[in-house]
């Protein structure tokens, strides 16, 4: 294949992509199959698809298309030549807003296409759960549908003509095809199903367009659409129908589908438990209806269907509320006990009448399987989605064959908008007769007689239970980690698995997940991209080398360890804490990057006095970037300035690195207010240190000895029971829940991270509220974010007469990371996402800037010229005790 890399280097306008990390990222989409590519190409331009679609079939190479690889059932991964769109061709070239037409590109996301056409008061009516990074090309691949489609239908009833190549270099518009050898049809072959995705749309025929939407890559690639756009609603209003039985939702949704709604979306009570705090969104029940309409009549009509409902018009509590549903797809991959469930058995659909008693069966039968599955879906198209405990090693098969013959006896699809891929092209002859088994063949024979694309779909298919990844690709080095890895039983490889490829980490706005990628928009930089590459270096077959692999190395240099995936991540997945597992064994017994030396044992040498204006002009041969000028020390620590402060209930006020060496005033301005407030302050005199520092560059053992020793340091008080008041977001998160992972064996570290509070957390219920204290720009602490969330900031400010904006995203900084060498372009750039434009902005208007984080506050001073303040400094101001203390300042 060396000849035909080259060929096609020489041939394509764009990336060409054969490396070892490539071929790995591409090996796998969202489902439980596995095909590493031969290689991958990413094409800049229409002529650049064409000329790597000819040189594949110079060399008889199969071609799989693919969009943001978020397909469930297997579609988008092949071992050829996987052609990516999403990265250049994304484009939406033209809007026609009076024929309310739209020309794209098949790369382009779909709700950058929403956001184009929304001034013009349009929207494209199918919309995806993962509609902030899926693409039209996949959602024309796989005829999605999303919750809207009860209003304005699938994908294939929103594309007016496609542009598409064929693999022997033919190029047509559908709406003017060529003479092609098309089968005749019977009707009759077709269940009566709005949400029949399965097989070969034969039935729209001669229709080419509609036919061709939903082939899954398998007949042509897809070049361009021109899209049907519909009118946007003016208003939407949410009703959640809450149901006391677990079919009393499915049963009631063709009630509601009879009005004049929007969306009737269902969920289970399972699902909502894994939501978390999100469940206290919810209405009484054990099954749920979203039930989304155009105006509060409607909704209160649907309202009234339960027992208990709640209608909903605020937009960001709608939004709350989808939430919950929309990352059903990755909350639904672990159970309630932690065990792992996948897709495979995910999309089927029956007539919408039909659905309680479908529901109610398939019940029965995953019991009779001895299974268990979380379900969730399109309830008013009566389409379930459901994520199932199988163990894939064994009697895979079996439940599916079961599951087909029990959707079909139902009058159903095996697929309601996911289509077929690998999981369920094999089950087809289940679901149709032989004649148009044989007909769905000679259709794509038309288009590809050579069966060069995306080959062992829908036509000829692969077994199901062939190329699951868990089972092909299993581990060959030991798992078990140095870190407790409590979600997880401290096995690394279920860790990884818990990616399974959604992408809610392409996203390229909202929440903090994840700010490599959205620099770069490189899938290794995405959280996905290194969860999987970490999967294929433990297999070993692709990613070689092991724990001393440099392809993981490079993926996870651009990490920022912001946690952000933390909390965004619908799975949980914690890169920061991979990160330190992998750097941990990747330098054990090494020398490690200068940086580990100056930056991780930072605490070390500020307390030995070995940072100071010396020492610092030689920053840069320690791995410290050139670019970044270095923070100035305080005269004097907080814990040397701190006199005492306040009587009644005793609080310790943790001395953290950053607060003690670089602003004591924060401390000083802490006390003040925990005095003002009634708090007996107390300062810990001997070294303490979190260990976050060592954790973050992966000297795992390291950290340990720091947070056990601080955690012996502080016992006459944790023991006592008395709160820990922590300043810095990045420490009090870390005492929190990292401690636990390095050494929660210890009692004394337990007991710390039970007795940690935040600034906000302790003083806002103590504090009486004031007015006048003026307009803030908040920059969360991604850690604090990813750990314990901002409500009680939000809470305090507010009582302090703050009217406080809170940014979204991360500071770009974050710790150690924007100082080293290599990294300064990505922190500023991911600065500039977010963070600098909002603080440019607040002081143009005249807002203070509130960054609790001292990477924050120090990326805002070089990156704005503006003076932040922690929360600290801007209640003890509101409340006038900023100086209440009578301590110079450090």
């Amino acid at each position: 294949m060396t000849g035909f890399v080259e060929q096609l280097r020489a041939a394509v306008d764009g990336d060409v992509l054969a490396d070892p990390a490539s071929r790995a990222l591409y090996s796998v989409d969202a489902s439980n199959y596995r095909h590493v590519p031969r290689v991958v190409v990413r094409p800049r331009s229409v002529d650049a698809v064409v000329a790597a679609v000819g040189v594949a079939t110079a060399f008889d190479v199969p071609i799989t298309n693919r969009g943001a690889g978020t397909s469930i059932a297997g579609n988008s991964a092949g071992p050829g030549l996987v052609i990516d769109f999403a990265k250049y061709l994304d484009r939406v070239v033209s809007i026609d807003p009076d024929a309310r037409v739209a020309v794209v590109q098949p790369g382009v996301v779909l709700d950058r296409l929403n956001a184009v056409v929304r001034d013009f008061g349009l929207v494209f009516g199918p919309d995806p759960s993962t509609h902030s990074r899926c693409t039209i090309g996949g959602m024309i691949g796989n005829d999605a549908c999303g919750a809207h489609s009860v209003a304005w239908g699938k994908t294939s009833d929103n594309v007016l003509g496609l542009d598409v190549l064929l693999a022997d270099g033919r190029r047509f518009d559908t709406r003017t095809p060529p003479a092609l050898d098309l089968p005749a049809v019977d009707p009759g072959w077709f269940p009566a199903l709005d949400r029949r995705v399965s097989g070969y749309r034969l039935d729209a025929l001669p229709d080419l367009t509609r036919a061709l939407v939903g082939s899954e890559g398998t007949c042509v690639t897809v070049l361009g659409a021109t899209l049907k756009l519909v009118e946007a609603p003016q208003r939407r209003v949410l009703a959640v129908l809450g149901f006391d039985g677990p079919y009393d939702a499915a049963d009631h949704a063709p009630l509601v589908r009879a009005l004049p709604v929007l969306a009737v979306e269902g969920i289970d009570v399972k699902l909502a438990e894994s939501a978390g705090d999100s469940r206290t969104l919810l209405p009484r029940g054990v099954s749920w209806l979203f039930v989304e309409t155009a105006d509060e009549d409607t909704a209160h009509a649907a309202a009234a269907l339960a027992a208990h409902s709640v209608v909903v018009t605020d937009p960001a509590r709608q939004r709350a509320l989808w939430r919950v549903r929309e990352d059903g797809a990755g909350l639904a991959t672990r159970m309630a006990d932690g065990s792992e469930a996948w897709s495979g058995w995910e999309d089927a659909a029956v007539p919408p009448e039909r659905l309680g008693a479908y529901l109610r069966e398939f019940d029965a039968l995953l019991a009779g399987h001895g299974r268990r599955g979380v379900t969730y879906g399109h309830f008013g198209e009566g389409c379930l989605h459901v994520r199932i405990d199988f163990d894939l090693r064994s009697g895979y098969r079996a439940f599916l064959e079961d599951a087909a013959d029990l959707v079909v006896a139902h009058g159903g699809s095996l697929s309601g908008e996911h289509g077929d891929g690998q999981a369920r092209s094999e089950l087809l002859t289940r679901m149709y007769p032989k004649a148009a088994i044989e007909a769905f063949g000679r259709f794509k024979r038309a288009f590809d007689p050579e069966n060069r694309m995306n080959p062992g779909r829908i036509v000829d298919p692969l077994p199901l239970d062939a190329d699951l990844r868990v089972v092909v690709a299993p581990p060959v080095i030991p798992t078990r980690a140095a870190l407790a890895l409590r979600a997880d039983g401290g096995d690394l490889a279920a860790a990884t698995r818990r990616c399974v490829g959604v992408g809610k980490c392409l996203n390229t706005s909202g929440g903090v997940m994840c700010p490599s990628y959205r620099v770069t928009r490189e899938e290794k930089h995405s959280t996905r991209g290194r969860a999987r590459l970490l999967f294929e270096m433990l297999g070993g077959q692709v990613v070689r080398g092991g724990w001393r692999s440099e392809e993981v190395r490079e993926a996870l240099d651009l990490c920022l360890g912001c946690k952000g995936c933390k909390r965004d991540c619908p799975v949980d997945v914690d890169m920061a804490t991979y990160k330190a597992e992998f750097l941990h064994h990747h330098y054990k017994g090494r020398v490690r990057p200068l940086s580990h030396y100056s930056m991780g044992w930072l605490p070390l040498w500020l307390r030995l006095r070995m940072v100071n204006g010396v020492t610092a002009r030689f920053a840069r041969f320690a791995g410290v970037a050139e670019e970044r000028p270095l923070p100035t020390l305080a005269r004097r620590t907080f814990q040397r300035v701190f006199e005492g402060g306040g009587e009644g209930e005793r609080v310790v006020l943790f001395p953290d690195t950053f607060t003690n060496f670089f602003e004591p005033r924060i401390g000083l301005d802490a006390a003040a207010v925990l005095g003002h407030v009634g708090q007996g302050v107390e300062v810990p005199r001997g070294a303490v240190c979190c260990g976050l520092t060592w954790f973050s560059t992966g000297q795992v053992d390291v950290a340990r000895r720091v947070v056990r020793r601080t955690a012996k340091v502080l016992r006459p008080w944790t023991r006592d029971g008395v709160p820990v008041v922590g300043l810095e977001p990045s420490c009090t998160a870390f005492l929190r829940s990292d401690a636990l992972e390095v050494a929660g064996d210890d009692p004394d570290v337990v007991r710390l991270a039970s007795s940690v509070r935040t600034f906000a957390e302790h003083v806002s219920p103590l504090v009486e509220p004031v007015s006048g204290g003026g307009s803030a720009v908040v920059q969360p602490h991604c850690h604090q974010y990813a750990e314990s969330g901002t409500a009680a900031d939000r809470e305090l400010l507010e009582r302090v007469g703050v009217s406080a904006s809170m940014v979204s995203g991360c500071c770009g900084l974050a710790g150690n990371f924007g100082f080293e060498k290599g990294h300064y372009d990505v922190s500023m750039a991911v600065a500039e996402l977010e963070l600098l434009p909002a603080v440019r902005a607040a002081s143009s208007e005249g807002a203070a800037v509130v960054a609790d984080g001292f990477s924050c506050r120090t990326q805002v001073r070089q990156g704005a010229a503006v003076e932040p303040v922690h929360t600290a400094t801007l209640v003890a101001r509101a409340l006038g005790v900023a100086r209440a203390l009578g301590v110079a300042r450090g």
